[in-house]
């Protein structure tokens, strides 16, 4: 039958292009022409179709974009079934990665279930159609608890590489996936960077809904939300974003969901990669990101108002907005009496500043400002460099280069042996210097002090160590001037930083009296009774002023003393 030719324009153009010189135009050739042409518009759009990776009824078709798209990868695991259901028989397919997944469950609560699923299921059929045979599978036959469906191939993939197990059913354009995942990970312990005397020893480890349920535990409250999303072009790391709802703020919230959604990278091996990108400054020294292996610390934090940060394959957890003041607090604080828990903050501090200045101080000190030192400390330092053939400031800044050395030496060897070379090296090292002139017992004295004073504020290891050197180099060539600048150039730049809208110094600068309770001093808990300002909490209450401890009344009658 010939069609009904109504398109003028298109006779034109069939003339010009399909018609030779002295040809007349025939209807039948170009009614061919137009079947040719809607040929190819169908196979363009199917090629479409499979450029979108959807998952297909066709059971083989499915097997073979699979397996594709796996690879031929020797740790993927294929298997073809027959499940047989009120006489009918149906293939399946199922797929899981060896090591990811848990083979024994699959074993039993996969492959089992659907071959031994031959009964009288007349009851659940109320139709004989392909839904209700899926609806069985699913809500009958597989006895997992864990169970989605999908259809995207890409996201199928990601799902097999995650630990889960595929079920493809033939005639039908949906996979079933189960959560089987069953590889091996390191038991909570307690962490090595955050010992502490009295509080909870677990720690965090490598696997995301471990980290995730500890914080369950310790924070009982339903608006806790925990929201997901995967990073990596090429990882795919999953990630999640803890909160309470009502308590953080929500702009504080949509910022840092704006910020991880705008990394654009192909891997994410750690939450150290996370920290980098999405930090207000990331030319700083000071870090204006936290991260901590110690789930109560999180939780504390969490409760506070703040947003944790949660990176698959790693113990250290993020959070945000970060202080300063943060660095010089531990969860034992909390654990502890007040009157003990602010004097170990003032020696934190003190620890701090002692790090950063005393090199610098003793080389200004000993090179330019002699008449502050007392005369029989001065002859005796005096004496002490005279056999050094070094000027104080090379003498220091060498010295702080092999405790340097020294350090990272006893960090990166193995743990049993790394302690007692650091230890060892330092004795040694420092002994035979002294003794062969090259440096002086004074000299080493300030050294060993600055480096066991670096050891207890751990959080700003980098901070530390790169504003003693500049403070070195300052002390070096002005004196104590020089001394004074650095600080004033570290105070100023401090000054400047934020964490996600949040002061860096703050309750500092700016000041904020009702904060103080609980920065370099540590009131009772009983007058902590709001949460910080700093952070931008919304319920700043956070417990009731009737807390505080009473005495207990005396029965009646009995003397009052």
């Amino acid at each position: 039958m010939v069609k009904k030719f109504r398109y003028p324009q298109k006779i034109e153009f069939f003339r010009k292009n399909t018609l030779q010189k002295g040809e007349e135009f025939n209807k039948e050739s170009y009614d061919k022409s137009e079947e040719s042409n809607q040929d190819s518009i169908s196979k363009q759009e199917h090629n479409v179709k499979q450029d979108k990776k959807w998952i297909e009824k066709d059971l083989l078709t499915n097997i073979i974009r699979i397996k594709q798209t796996l690879g031929k990868s020797v740790d993927v695991k294929y298997r073809e079934i027959v499940i047989i259901l009120n006489d009918k028989k149906v293939n399946a397919f199922i797929c899981f990665i060896d090591g990811m997944a848990s083979e024994p469950y699959i074993n039993l609560h996969i492959v089992k279930s659907l071959m031994e699923s031959d009964f009288n299921a007349e009851i659940y059929l109320s139709e004989a159609s392909d839904e209700d045979f899926l609806t069985i599978v699913k809500k009958r036959i597989l006895s997992s608890s864990s169970l989605k469906e999908e259809r995207e191939l890409d996201a199928v993939s990601t799902s097999i590489q995650m630990g889960e197990t595929l079920i493809l059913i033939d005639g039908y354009e949906t996979a079933l996936l189960v959560s089987t995942q069953g590889f091996s990970s390191r038991n909570v312990g307690e962490p090595d960077t955050e010992s502490n005397v009295r509080g909870p020893r677990e720690g965090f480890n490598e696997v995301l809904k471990v980290n995730t349920s500890l914080i369950r535990r310790k924070i009982n409250n339903p608006n806790l939300i925990f929201e997901g999303m995967q990073i990596g072009k090429e990882t795919k790391t999953n990630i999640r974003i803890g909160y309470i709802e009502g308590i953080a703020n929500p702009k504080v919230v949509d910022e840092v969901k704006k910020r991880l959604k705008q990394i654009d990278t192909d891997a994410i091996l750690e939450s150290g990669y996370i920290e980098q990108f999405i930090e207000d400054h990331p030319f700083s020294i000071f870090p204006t990101v936290a991260n901590s292996e110690k789930p109560d610390k999180v939780a504390g934090k969490i409760l506070e108002g703040r947003v944790a940060i949660f990176c698959d394959g790693t113990p250290f957890v993020l959070t945000v907005p970060h202080v300063f003041v943060e660095t010089l607090q531990v969860g034992e604080d909390y654990y502890s009496r007040p009157y003990l828990s602010t004097f170990i903050r003032l020696l934190r501090f003190l620890s701090l500043f002692l790090t950063i200045a005393t090199p610098g101080l003793y080389i200004a000190i000993t090179t330019y400002h002699h008449e502050m030192v007392p005369t029989q400390l001065l002859v005796s330092m005096a004496a002490a460099e005279e056999k050094v053939p070094f000027p104080i400031f090379l003498e220091a800044m060498l010295m702080a280069l092999v405790f340097e050395i020294l350090r990272e030496g006893g960090v990166r060897m193995p743990r049993p042996v790394g302690g007692a070379i650091s230890i060892v090296g330092a004795l040694v090292i420092g002994e035979a210097a002294v003794q062969a002139g090259f440096v002086s017992t004074p000299m080493v004295i300030v050294i060993a002090i600055t480096g066991i004073c670096g050891f207890v504020v751990t959080a700003l290891n980098d901070a530390n160590i790169l504003s003693r050197f500049l403070i070195m180099l300052l002390a070096g060539a002005l004196g104590l001037y020089g001394v004074l600048m650095g600080f004033l150039i570290l105070l100023g730049h401090m000054c400047s930083l934020r964490s996600f809208g949040t002061p860096y110094l703050s309750p500092q600068a700016p000041i904020i009296w009702s904060e103080w309770k609980d920065s370099i001093i540590r009131m009772p808990l009983f007058f902590q009774k709001s949460r910080p300002q700093s952070i931008m909490w919304q319920q700043s209450k956070k417990q009731s002023l009737k807390n505080k401890p009473t005495k207990p009344n005396k029965p009646e009658g009995e003397e009052q003393n």
